[in-house]
């Protein structure tokens, strides 16, 4: 016979370091943060070990609840996972995904129906940001990074992009090909990058790339984030330096087309999973490398 602590109180401590807040975890099993706090306290009283320590508005793990919290949230994501077996997918075979709002918004959300089609029964959840996110802290499943290629980790990378010009396909008119030169009466389209660590592509590296035999020297326009510069190329308001990646969609449709000069190295989109048995983020992992290996195809 297993002598365990009351299930309520260890729900309660597994949502509450899960989330590092009682609010949440109160929020989350539909109780009040006093009852949580009290559920806490009964567990702590039960083991004999404190398990939180208060830091301003969170609350932040001691060495024995850090000890603890893994294998309970293990456990929870195997009971789930088993209820699954008899009760259908439901919102416990969710993924719980996190990614960058460019790429959300012009890679993946354009593929999500595919998706869809092929797992009707599985439902995704997209959370959008620049932030590095604690996938175990916040409950994401699975998230998708942008930063500097790591040969260390090659498993983990679904997608490298390099970055070229391009434009709308209404400001070419209509000559077959067109020159940086061309656009001279428009601004260079350029955005704001939020992480310091990367260097940026610039227009300056494309422009010198490019042995242009003219001496322009050309204005540029700046957005604060990617996705605003990408609406304004996409309106014609001028030539964008920008990842294939990003840019595939309208590319193989013809709305937006590449103008002549050098490709510039990018960087990776790096998958970063939580431990998990949940078979809807291994069949959601299959189709997405399948996705960005398709494109990498038709991209050479």
């Amino acid at each position: 016979m297993r002598h365990l602590p009351a299930l309520n109180s260890i729900r309660a401590f597994e949502s509450a370091a899960r989330h590092q807040s009682f609010t949440l975890a109160a929020a989350e099993l539909s109780v009040t943060v006093t009852a949580i706090s009290h559920q806490v306290r009964q567990l702590e009283a039960c083991i004999g070990h404190k398990l939180f320590e208060r830091q301003g508005r969170v609350v932040v793990l001691t060495t024995v609840g850090n000890a603890l919290y893994p294998s309970l949230r293990q456990g929870f994501d195997q009971i789930a996972e088993a209820f699954s077996l008899v009760t259908g997918p439901g919102d416990a075979q969710a993924i719980h995904l996190s990614t960058t709002r460019a790429f959300a918004e012009r890679w993946l959300v354009p593929r999500l129906g595919k998706f869809n089609d092929l797992f009707p029964d599985l439902m995704v959840h997209l959370h959008g940001s620049e932030k590095v996110e604690d996938l175990s802290a916040e409950g994401y499943d699975l998230a998708i990074r942008y930063g500097p290629r790591d040969r260390g980790e090659p498993d983990a990378i679904v997608l490298e992009d390099c970055y070229i010009a391009v434009a709308d396909q209404g400001l070419f008119g209509s000559a077959q090909g067109s020159t940086i030169d061309d656009f001279y009466q428009r601004p260079l389209l350029a955005y704001k990058w939020n992480s310091p660590a990367m260097v940026a592509p610039s227009w300056s590296a494309w422009l010198q790339g490019h042995h242009r035999g003219s001496d322009k020297d050309f204005r540029i326009s700046w957005y604060s984030d990617e996705t605003l510069a990408l609406h304004a190329a996409r309106r014609g308001l001028g030539p964008l330096l920008c990842s294939d990646v990003l840019i595939d969609e309208e590319l193989r449709s013809g709305q937006m087309r590449r103008i002549e000069g050098p490709s510039l190295p990018g960087f990776a989109y790096r998958l970063i999973e939580r431990s998990t048995h949940k078979r809807s983020v291994r069949r959601f992992i299959d189709w997405l490398r399948q996705e960005a290996l398709e494109q990498s195809s038709h991209a050479h």
